[in-house]
C-alpha cells in the first residue's frame, strides 16, 4: 500500500506518517508538498523510518531528466516517476543513472478517459495506448509503470511479472471524482498490481489508522 500525502502542511503529512508507517509500505510525496517544503520533508519522513515515493512526474529533455533522477537518488527515495511520453531516449538515460531510485513511468493519468485521449489527438484506444507505453518503458529499462487497475493485467502479461505495476485512482467504492478510472484495493490486487495508491480515502478519514486496517481486511489480511 502507498498512501498519498496529498495534504496542505508538513505537520499533517508527518502526523500521518507517524501514525501509519508500521502498516504502510510507501508514502507518496507529490509536487505540492515537495515544492513547499523541499528535501527537508523527505529527510523528516526517513527519520521516522518510512520510505518515500517521490511523484514529480519528470518530463523534459533526456539530460535534464537524468539529472533530476540522480538528485532524487541523492535524497534516498525508494521510487520516482517520469512521463513515458518523454520518449524512449529520455527513459533510457534516466534508467542508466547510477544509484538511482526505482523508476515508474506514468502512462495515462487516471483522471483521463477515452474522450480526453481522443481530444489530445491519440488515435489508439486507451488500453492499447497504455500497453504500448508500458512496453516502451520496459524496453527502456524502467522498473515499472503507473497505470489504472483496468490495464494492470494486460501490462503484466505483456511485460512480465517482474515489471511493476502501480495503480492510483484507488477508492474504497467505485464512486469517482476527478479520477475517472477508479477501482477498489481488492480489484487492484486481483489484477496484478504490485502497489496501489490510496489518497483521499485515508488522509481525509476521521480515523486513518482504522481506514488502513479496513483496507487490509478487505484484502483478507490482518494487522
Amino acid at each position: 500500500m502507498i498512501v498519498a500525502l496529498d495534504v496542505e502542511t508538513d505537520r499533517h503529512a508527518l502526523d500521518l506518517v507517524r501514525a501509519l508507517h508500521s502498516q504502510v509500505d510507501l508514502f507518496k510525496v507529490g509536487p505540492f508538498l515537495f515544492l513547499k517544503y523541499g528535501g527537508s520533508l523527505l529527510s523528516a519522513i526517513h527519520a521516522i523510518g518510512a520510505q518515500v515515493f517521490l511523484d514529480m512526474k519528470f518530463h523534459d529533455i533526456p539530460s535534464v531528466v537524468a539529472k533530476a533522477v540522480a538528485r532524487a537518488g541523492e535524497w534516498g527515495v525508494y521510487s520516482a516517476t517520469l512521463h513515458t511520453a518523454g520518449g524512449v531516449t529520455m527513459m533510457k538515460e534516466a534508467a542508466a543513472v547510477p544509484k538511482r531510485p526505482k523508476l515508474w513511468g506514468v502512462t495515462v493519468l487516471t483522471s483521463f478517459d477515452q474522450k480526453d485521449l481522443t481530444k489530445m489527438g491519440v488515435s489508439r484506444r486507451l488500453k492499447a495506448h497504455v500497453l504500448e507505453l508500458s512496453k516502451l518503458a520496459s524496453q527502456a529499462g524502467l522498473d515499472g509503470v503507473i497505470a489504472s487497475v483496468q490495464e494492470a493485467k494486460a501490462i503484466k502479461k505483456a511485460c512480465g511479472k517482474a515489471f511493476q505495476v502501480v495503480t492510483p485512482g484507488i477508492r474504497l467504492d467505485k464512486k469517482s471524482d476527478d479520477q475517472k478510472r477508479v477501482q477498489t484495493p481488492p480489484e487492484a490486487i486481483k489484477n496484478g498490481a504490485d502497489f496501489f495508491v490510496v489518497g483521499r480515502p485515508v488522509v481525509e478519514s476521521a480515523n486513518p489508522v482504522e481506514t488502513v486496517r479496513e483496507i487490509y481486511q478487505s484484502l483478507g489480511k490482518k494487522l
